[in-house]
């Protein structure tokens, strides 16, 4: 199961359907970057379990920062809507659409 912002994350995806979140992480000391597009979230530097159930963002992941794209998402061509939203700035965010 999705840790609770992974889920809050994925919601908004699905609130947002044209947008692709980039989700820059520190797992365990580790970057790590974490596309969610239309509630699935990914992987871009990790495996990514095929199972759907199983969380891609741990709980004791550091986020730090969110960007905003156009989806879908083109690693050679990103759209980007906003850059480099703080933590603490998208989770304004998520408050201010309910989630």
């Amino acid at each position: 199961m999705a840790n609770p912002i992974e889920q809050r994350l994925e919601q908004y995806t699905l609130a947002h359907p044209r947008e692709v979140l980039l989700v820059t992480v520190e797992i365990e000391g580790e970057p790590d970057q974490i596309a969610i597009f239309k509630g699935y979230s990914s992987s871009l530097m990790r495996p990514t379990a095929f199972d759907p159930d199983l969380p891609v963002l741990p709980e004791a992941a550091k986020i730090i920062a969110v960007d905003r794209l156009e989806g879908p998402y083109d690693p050679s061509h990103p759209r980007y809507l906003q850059q480099a939203i703080s933590w603490e700035e998208f989770q304004e965010v998520l408050v201010a659409e309910g989630l």
